[in-house]
C-alpha cells in the first residue's frame, strides 16, 4: 500500500525511508522461515489426498514462494541498500547470501525493491486464505 507514495520520494529520501526497514525487519523476518516449516509439519499431519490437504499444501507453496521470492529479488537489492551501513557479525552474515544485483540506476533497484514487495505480499496473502479456507473446512 506504500508503493505510490514511495514511488514519488526523491532519491535521497527513498535511501533515507529504506534505512528504516534495518534491523526490525531483520528479526522478524525470522518468522516466515519458521511459518514454512510450521506448514510443512502440518501437512505432514494432514490425511493425504484430501481437500483440506491441498489447502495446506497451497498454503505451503505459497509461503514457499513468498521466501523465494525474497532471496531471488528482494535480497540482492538489499545488499546495495546496505553497502554503506555498519552491521553487526550475524546481519553482515545474513545480508551477505543471497545473489547479487549490480547497483544501476537507483529508479530500477528502486522499482524492483518494491514490486518485489507486491509480489510477496499478494502470495502471503494467498497463503492466508488458503489457510483460512482450510481450517473453516
Amino acid at each position: 500500500l506504500e508503493l505510490p507514495g514511495k514511488l514519488r520520494l526523491r532519491r535521497e529520501q527513498y535511501l533515507a525511508v529504506q534505512g528504516i526497514y534495518y534491523p526490525g525487519f531483520t528479526v522478524i523476518g525470522a518468522a516466515e522461515p519458521l511459518s514454512i516449516l510450521v506448514l510443512a509439519t502440518l501437512l505432514a499431519l494432514m490425511p493425504k489426498w484430501t481437500t483440506t490437504f491441498w489447502l495446506i499444501a497451497g498454503t505451503f507453496l505459497a509461503s514457499a514462494l513468498t521466501h523465494v521470492l525474497y532471496w531471488t529479488l528482494t535480497a540482492p537489492v538489499n545488499k546495495v541498500w546496505l553497502r554503506d551501513e555498519t552491521l553487526s557479525g550475524s546481519a553482515d552474515r545474513f545480508f551477505a547470501a543471497g545473489g547479487s544485483v549490480a547497483a544501476s540506476d537507483w529508479t530500477v533497484l528502486r522499482d524492483r525493491w518494491e514490486w518485489s514487495h507486491v509480489y510477496r505480499a499478494a502470495a502471503s496473502v494467498a497463503a492466508l486464505v488458503l489457510l483460512a479456507i482450510a481450517l473453516e473446512i
